[in-house]
């Protein structure tokens, strides 16, 4: 449900990172073990609480899902 305290731009963000993640089928645990983050930072990013810098941005965007 989207936090409405949240900036259209941020609440995008957050919603858009789930939708992809899951889409590639990976939970937040194997897409955070992938991007060198913790799985909580990737909890906080999909729900709004944490804004991810850049240098967060692009580890998960070059993030591939394992083969298998």
């Amino acid at each position: 449900m989207p936090d409405e305290s949240l900036s259209p731009q941020r609440q995008a963000f957050a919603d858009n990172l789930r939708l992809a993640r899951e889409k590639a089928g990976l939970t937040q645990e194997q897409l955070a073990w992938a991007s060198g983050l913790h799985q909580t930072e990737i909890a906080r990013i999909e729900s709004g609480q944490r804004n991810p810098g850049l240098d967060t941005i692009f580890k998960v965007a070059r993030t591939r899902p394992a083969a298998g």
